[in-house]
């Protein structure tokens, strides 16, 4: 559904319903009735200068239509029925509330005469915020960090995902328990006449989310240290590996489905992917590299998320090669890009310290034939790589463009080994590539290709077995 341009206008979607998240709400008393599907409505805050929860300015460079468009996206992810739409236009931001008096008890007349189940705002709100809206409409209402938890927690399929999950919206919750809870006030009292009054309720509870956000972190410090074990055990092995990041739904799994023939999970939705997945990819010349899918970036993210995710993103960290998918079919492609930046400096991914990276234009197909021509006219031997993920377009360029920047650095040598040195042999297969080989009676002789980062391993190992000329 696409929403009027005009603020402060809301539009009446005339969509059929999809079955989705359920309300426990029933219609009629008495009757036996499935439970009907959340009815929302989204907001998109117009101010000036948009802020987090917590006061610091987000600098976004996209249209309030475009803000709406997304959030209207990010709520079909988890099956919103999306009742009402609109652009409300905020000169003077209220503390308790965000929205002026005027706007709120209209709201609230929205919210009664659709029967709506959940009111989604674009835009960071404090507790308090939050508290005082639910109780003026009447409703649940979640900001967009909510929304993106929910959508977290209804994708989020491995132990690990869960995990993170969990982390993230714990830390969420632990400043929001003044939302909907009723017995705050209440103090547990303390032990003799001249105890003092004990702990309240709202400290216990806290303290109770403080040692489940402990349990969890304790957990995930495990599995990245699995993750590190593995990561080193691929160290061991020649094929480098090579991750896919890219601003969400910009096609990314299904560019890993392409180039790797697998069958992950790949839609026309936001936050498809959560969970990270890696498969082997044989390049044009024969080299292999392990491809990484993962979890995509959006603008806005709250910090505790991308914290709460850095174990799935640590291996973006540890890429040899980073591929952005960008849709340049998108109108606010550049905006996207410049927010998948941020999220990889903020991670530590620059353009010094950093993994290389290569822009991958995906999404030609959707491009009017000129353009589309235009793009691929203006693509270099060293610039980005346009294809389509969805027809194949292109990525016979893009395979090609990984395998020569692996190769840039490689060192192709000639080895000969004894016969009898088969544990050599089977060495030299483990952290070399094997080009050709030629099988004597006394003396196998190899022409092998050494990647950067095994160049010092096969030193000590061959150097005494590299056929004069060819050492370096």
């Amino acid at each position: 559904m696409k929403p009027k341009s005009r603020a402060d206008d809301f539009s009446k979607s005339n969509g059929t319903e999809e079955p989705g998240l359920k309300s426990l709400r029933q219609k009629d008393a008495g009757v036996d009735r499935l439970p009907q599907p959340f009815r929302a409505m989204i907001i998109e805050p117009d101010l000036q200068t948009r802020s987090d929860a917590s006061g610091t300015a987000l600098h976004s460079n996209r249209s309030p239509e475009a803000r709406l468009e997304e959030a209207i996206g990010l709520s079909a992810a988890i099956n919103l029925t999306i009742v009402q739409s609109g652009i409300v236009r905020i000169n003077n931001p209220k503390p308790a509330t965000l929205f002026g008096e005027g706007k709120v008890a209209e709201f609230a007349g929205l919210v009664a005469a659709e029967d709506l189940d959940l009111v989604v705002i674009d835009h960071p709100l404090t507790p308090v915020q939050q508290r005082n809206l639910e109780r003026r409409l009447k409703t649940k209402v979640i900001d967009r960090t909510g929304l993106i938890l929910e959508i977290f927690g209804d994708r989020a399929r491995t132990k690990e995902g869960r995990l993170q999950v969990d982390l993230a919206h714990l830390s969420w919750q632990k400043s929001r328990l003044v939302r909907s809870w009723t017995h705050l006030e209440r103090q547990r009292g303390g032990a003799g006449f001249m105890g003092g009054p004990g702990e309240t309720q709202i400290e216990a509870d806290r303290r109770q989310i403080q040692e489940r956000i402990l349990v969890l972190q304790r957990q995930l410090e495990n599995v990245r240290r699995t993750r590190d074990l593995h990561r080193k055990k691929r160290k061991k092995i020649p094929q480098p590996v090579v991750a896919l990041v890219g601003y969400t739904n910009a096609g990314k799994s299904t560019l890993f489905n392409r180039l790797t023939e697998s069958d992950v999970f790949a839609k026309d939705l936001l936050f498809a992917t959560l969970d990270p997945t890696l498969r082997k990819v044989t390049l044009p010349h024969g080299r292999e590299v392990i491809l990484s899918d993962t979890v995509g970036f959006i603008s806005d993210l709250p910090t505790h998320l991308v914290a709460a995710f850095r174990a799935t993103l640590e291996e973006v960290l540890e890429a040899d090669l980073i591929l952005h998918v960008r849709d340049i079919s998108h109108p606010d492609t550049d905006a996207q890009a410049e927010d998948v930046k941020k999220t990889l400096i903020d991670l530590g991914v620059d353009a010094v310290s950093g993994a290389p990276v290569i822009e991958v234009w995906n999404k030609i197909d959707c491009l009017d034939p000129a353009y589309r021509e235009k793009l691929l006219a203006e693509a270099s031997s060293d610039g980005p790589v346009a294809l389509s993920a969805w027809t194949g377009e292109g990525l016979d360029r893009l395979s090609v463009r990984v395998d020569a920047f692996m190769a840039q650095h490689d060192d192709i040598l000639s080895v000969k080994l004894p016969v009898s040195e088969g544990a050599l042999l089977a060495k030299l297969y483990q952290i070399s590539e094997v080009l050709e080989r030629l099988d004597g009676d006394e003396f196998i002789t190899a022409e092998v290709r050494v990647s950067d980062k095994q160049r010092g391993p096969f030193r000590e190992t061959f150097s005494s077995f590299v056929v004069a000329g060819d050492e370096s």
